[in-house]
């Protein structure tokens, strides 16, 4: 172990024992951040949490962001068509808007009205780790973490270098190379690049445009630099940076409409990490430059109608955390700032706000039980003040098993142009709107029996304050909040391994409902059953998905429709597999919805039907 991370262990290694001193069974002592923005190890985690590594994400061989998270406990996915499409992610029944995406523990910038961080454009080939907490923490971070928190993690730390070759159905192709060089005892200097792409298909084959009758395809540049230094065994400072440029081809359904989207996203980060016995700091600062084109390919993207929107987000946040007693206190400080323009060639806004947010957060263990808390107070100067608080305890009363209970607010707020209008889009201003609230209460149960490692958590979601979308006699709209929604949904998880076999199961029943009607909220499948088996035979890494998506609806009833349109329910399999020819080189196959459903989680966009894959990586 070199010295950048000793004193870092150190730290952690206080929970990492009192958590294993009172016997509970789980032994996962993977470290993560994400829960309650100090480190400490997923087995001490109160909240439902899943970790994703990139030797995951190699082994089942992911062609992008959105194939990575329809693994997860509680996801549902709505794509307009395959790699590339808009997707949204909803997690346990929460809008697409209500899960905070976070990229190395920063608030990922989002263009647009709706506030859905849309993860088709995110590369996968920057992914280096993903944290998954389920549940509200807008008591921990804010704005958005109504459903849950995604944080995805660019950073690996450990030298080599990596090269990767693919190619697969639809003309796909992908090629990526990765070197982490060390100059010295303590600096690391990390160089990454991916390109990947591919032809597509037709996604709406049924529409009487010529122009939607070409393959919708997609093409993704991702550039990542960075630099770790170690001042001393006490403070280090790092720097990264990384952008892509991604271009999709999609269908609108009407003649010279947008159906060409170019996205540019750079990102800098810097910042200094100082570690001392007991206390912990981190100093970040973030610049985020997001520009999202759409234009007509009849017309090019010169044309009028091209639209732009054109975003830039500043963070800056200082935590520092404290090992008091059996546990762990954080405490900090986030500041941001947004400014975004949205135009076309005949009309253009321009917005910006500032977010200042403060939290503290704590974990403490008496005997065998466990207490967590967070309070948060965001100054926001579009909307005023939010406070946001949750608690949670888990109580082993028996060695290898838990009980937990925890209650939580939360907060989405209204983005810019939902309260101040959109031009070119007809939308007025209503600087009144408020910001969408939310009360959850969740029991769980988890434990170690016999070979299988299981939790089943009980939860109960109401959002107020919703926000929807209204328009006059003069087809003029505006954002209102008229809506309210409870959800309740039961979740099994568990592992174990049999043998060569490593086996991973979901359950999930949800029931998420609008409230003035006791609708069902679209997009959202009833039942969820995902199956996942991994095994080695022969040096042969195998990997086998299976997951069933029950019936659900594709929109809500409201002034552009008068029913809803019911989805049938899909299962989809995947298999995947490895084999090392040498101690460097390991070639990879995979075979895509193996049994070649025909399915649909928009209604009228095809999803790929069987795809096959076959890549190479070089290891040094």
């Amino acid at each position: 172990m070199n010295k950048s991370n000793t004193t870092l262990c150190a730290f952690s290694a206080t929970a990492l024992s009192l958590w294993a001193a009172y016997g509970f069974a789980q032994d996962d002592d993977t470290q993560i951040v994400t829960a309650n923005r100090f480190q400490q190890p997923v087995s001490s985690v109160l909240a439902p949490t899943t970790v994703v590594t990139r030797e995951e994400i190699d082994r089942w061989q992911a062609k992008s962001l959105t194939d990575v998270m329809r693994r997860l406990p509680g996801v549902d996915i709505a794509q307009n068509g395959g790699m590339g499409q808009s997707s949204s992610i909803y997690i346990r029944g929460a809008e697409a808007r209500h899960t905070l995406v976070l990229i190395d523990g920063i608030p990922l910038a989002k263009s647009g009205i709706t506030g859905i961080s849309d993860f088709s454009q995110i590369p996968v080939s920057l992914v280096q780790r993903i944290e998954l907490i389920r549940g509200p923490r807008s008591a921990v971070y804010g704005a958005d973490a109504i459903g849950g928190v995604v944080n995805i993690i660019t950073e690996n730390n450990q030298p080599g270098g990596q090269l990767n070759v693919g190619m697969g159905s639809n003309h796909y192709q992908e090629y990526s190379g990765t070197v982490r060089q060390k100059v010295g005892e303590d600096t690391l200097i990390t160089v990454a690049g991916a390109f990947q792409a591919t032809n597509g298909y037709n996604i709406q084959p049924q529409s009487t445009y010529s122009v939607d009758s070409d393959r919708d395809g997609f093409r993704s540049k991702t550039f990542w630099a960075g630099v770790n230094h170690q001042f001393s065994q006490n403070l280090s400072a790092f720097f990264r940076g990384y952008g892509y440029g991604n271009n999709t081809s999609y269908d609108v359904g009407y003649q010279d409409g947008g159906d060409k989207r170019q996205v540019y996203n750079h990102t800098y980060e810097g910042g200094f990490r100082f570690n001392q016995d007991i206390y912990s700091s981190q100093l970040t600062y973030s610049y985020q430059r997001f520009k999202d084109y759409n234009y007509a390919s009849t017309l090019g993207r010169y044309s009028a109608s091209t639209t732009l929107d054109d975003m830039s987000q500043r963070n800056l946040q200082w935590g520092n955390s404290f090992a008091v007693g059996l546990g762990t206190v954080s405490a900090g400080v986030d500041w941001q700032q947004q400014q975004l323009d949205s135009s076309d060639a005949y009309n253009g806004d321009r917005y910006q706000r500032t977010n200042t947010g403060y939290y503290l957060t704590a974990q403490q263990r008496i005997d065998t039980l466990t207490l967590e808390g967070a309070v948060r107070g965001d100054d926001n100067n579009q909307f005023g003040w939010n406070g946001t608080w949750q608690a949670a305890a888990g109580w082993a009363f028996v060695p290898g098993y838990r009980f937990t209970l925890s209650y939580g607010t939360g907060f989405e707020a209204p983005t810019l142009g939902q309260m101040y209008g959109q031009s070119r889009l007809g939308i007025a201003s209503n600087p009144n709107l408020n910001a969408e609230t939310s009360h959850q209460i969740e029991a769980g149960l988890e434990g170690l029996t016999g070979p299988v490692d299981w939790r089943l958590s009980v939860y109960q979601n109401k959002i107020k304050n919703l926000i929807d979308y209204l328009y006059d006699d003069n087809f003029v709209g505006t954002y209102y909040n008229i809506q309210s929604a409870t959800i309740k949904g039961i979740e099994w998880t568990g592992s174990m391994d049999t043998g060569i076999f490593t086996h991973r199961i979901t359950l999930q029943y949800l029931d998420p409902r609008r409230d003035q009607d006791n609708e069902v909220l679209a997009h959202r499948s009833r039942q969820q059953f995902k199956y996942q088996l991994d095994w080695n035979f022969a040096d042969f890494d195998f990997d086998l998905a299976w997951q069933y998506f029950g019936k659900s609806f594709n929109n809500n009833t409201n002034q552009f429709a008068d029913t809803q349109r019911r989805m049938p329910s899909y299962s989809l399999v995947d298999f995947s597999a490895a084999y090392p020819v040498t101690s460097h080189l390991t070639v990879r196959g995979k075979i895509a919805n193996l049994l070649d459903k025909d399915y649909e989680t928009v209604y009228g966009y095809r999803t790929p039907g069987r795809e096959y894959y076959l890549s190479a990586s070089y290891s040094f």
